[in-house]
């Protein structure tokens, strides 16, 4: 066994380790079957420790849904200074690259919606919501007024990218920039699609890259 198992860690290392094993763990199996004995047995403590920091199995996997998503999150996160365009742009590269990185750990997190605990579907819920504000932003900053409209249109485009992002980023082998320029492209349509005035030429610009 590694020596940097048997090293003795404080409290907060120790609650970190665990969470850190349980995402990587989704590497191999969906959160459903991350369980409190395998975490145990990877860091070379006993359950009841595990249950200590996290209180049940739900516990655990809300951490571990909790430490992705923000993984996620901070991947991808807008980069203020680019133009609105190139943000969209730049912000979706990030995106799927993650999802080609870290492919079992974003498909678990995304089906992580179907789990039977009522904190982690939430927490999935509030990626979306995060997802959805971004374009949100990136609409307006072309211009396009806030509307309830705007916000329906765009969370279920966030349902459509996530889609896509699970059966062209990790099941194919199409390139990225493809798979971007379909994102860029479907937002923006989008956007149009609800009668929204979107600048001359983004259309046309978005994905001609």
């Amino acid at each position: 066994m590694a020596s940097s198992r048997r090293t003795r860690l404080r409290p907060e290392e120790r609650r970190d380790q665990l969470v850190a094993l349980g995402v990587a763990t989704l590497a191999n199996r969906p959160l459903s079957e991350v369980t409190v004995e395998e975490i145990a047995a990877e860091a070379d403590v006993s359950t009841g420790l595990v249950y200590y920091y996290f209180g049940s199995k739900n516990g655990l996997h809300h951490e571990i849904v909790l430490r992705a998503r923000d993984s996620m999150l901070h991947a991808s996160e807008p980069r203020d200074e680019l133009p609105p365009l190139e943000r969209l742009h730049d912000t979706l590269v990030r995106l799927v690259a993650y999802v080609r990185e870290h492919g079992p750990t974003f498909y678990s997190l995304v089906r992580g919606a179907a789990s039977g605990d009522e904190e982690v579907r939430e927490l999935i819920e509030s990626a979306r919501r995060e997802q959805t504000e971004r374009a949100v932003a990136a609409a307006m900053g072309m211009g396009v007024p806030d509307s309830e409209m705007l916000r329906i249109a765009l969370r279920s485009w966030v349902a459509l990218a996530e889609q896509a992002l699970v059966d062209g980023g990790l099941n194919t082998d199409i390139p990225a920039e493809e798979l971007v320029a379909y994102l860029e492209k479907s937002m923006l349509g989008v956007v149009n699609a609800m009668g929204a005035e979107l600048p001359a030429g983004v259309l046309t610009a978005a994905g001609a890259r």
